[in-house]
């Protein structure tokens, strides 16, 4: 319980004022966190090439979809042709430059990384159907893919954990005395701003429990990281640095806290945000008009005042044109 006592001089109005200019401050982490989607030990890889590690290619160069725009960047369904091999797959099949692949075989294809999967698959010399954009027309192209290379199955390195305790970590099978092997994590890449770096904690380390209760894989210690404890908590690892078993300690990675809105009524208004990163500030906004106005996207910034003095600038765009 809070208990304020006002003295002799406070103006309680000014307090008042304070209390209420408290009130609309709001906070958000001051670094971006991603929302970590994580795996299960039930996974399973699919087959990605046959037993002669051949894979098919469709003769094209992939990049994102991105909008034109340099104020509102937007990744768009689908995936742009970037470059096409000559007399390649795709060239044969008529696809040109700045088409949109939005899917293969029914498969959509909203990133390279789509497309580059289903070319590691077993190779085949069937007819694959493409549904591509061109401009204001969807058409189909059928591709015939090629077989090229002779390349090994993939085989997983192992599990990262980019956010809570940033650092990287792989199965390790472990013998105690007598008793049964137990599954553990090793340490086997650290981020330069990883907390395992305060606790001592090296690359070759095997973690065997956190908060005295063991782990059973490299994902099981990611996955604990992240889903029972907050960013910024302690926790308590048991670790075998190859001589000895020690207890050690750390603080999960914190992303910190700032300021993302300030509002006093239409007094004064300001916002914030990591992602896109940009700013925005009002004085005496009065709906149709402010007094002044100040927005940042970026590299990009504007000023207004009374909605009619305007003046911009940003770091222009680049066009490709053709000879």
């Amino acid at each position: 319980m809070c208990t304020i006592t006002i003295k002799r001089g406070i103006s309680i109005l000014a307090l008042l004022q304070l209390a209420l200019l408290t009130g609309c401050v709001s906070y958000e982490p001051a670094i971006l966190v991603p929302a970590l989607n994580l795996s299960t030990e039930d996974i399973t890889l699919a087959d990605m090439a046959g037993a002669s590690g051949a894979r098919i290619d469709f003769g094209v160069e992939l990049g994102l979809n991105e909008s034109d725009s340099l104020s509102n960047i937007e990744i768009l369904p689908g995936v742009r042709v970037r470059g096409i091999s000559a007399n390649g797959p795709a060239d044969s099949a008529g696809i040109q430059l700045g088409d949109i692949i939005l899917s293969i075989n029914g498969t959509l294809t909203n990133h390279p990384d789509v497309v580059e999967s289903l070319q590691q698959q077993t190779p085949t010399i069937e007819n694959t159907l493409f549904n591509v954009r061109r401009n204001t027309v969807v058409f189909e192209a059928v591709v015939v893919p090629r077989t090229v290379n002779n390349n090994a199955a993939p085989r997983e390195l192992y599990r990262i954990d980019p956010i809570a305790s940033r650092a990287a970590y792989r199965t390790q099978m472990v013998s105690i005395s007598e008793g049964p092997s137990i599954a553990a994590a090793r340490v086997v890449d650290i981020y330069q701003t990883s907390p395992l770096r305060g606790a001592a904690i090296e690359v070759g380390d095997v973690i065997l429990a956190v908060n005295n209760v063991p782990l059973n894989s490299a994902q099981d210690l990611v996955s604990r990281f992240n889903a029972e404890f907050e960013l910024g908590e302690t926790v308590n690892v048991t670790v075998f640095d190859g001589e000895s078993v020690l207890e050690k300690r750390f603080d999960l990675w914190d992303p910190g806290r700032r300021v993302s809105a300030i509002s006093f009524g239409p007094l004064i208004r300001y916002q914030s945000s990591v992602a896109p990163d940009s700013k925005s500030f009002s004085l005496l906004d009065l709906w149709l008009f402010s007094l002044y106005s100040y927005n940042r996207v970026d590299q990009e910034r504007s000023h207004s005042i009374l909605g009619l003095l305007n003046y911009s600038s940003d770091l222009g765009e680049l066009i490709e044109e053709e000879n």
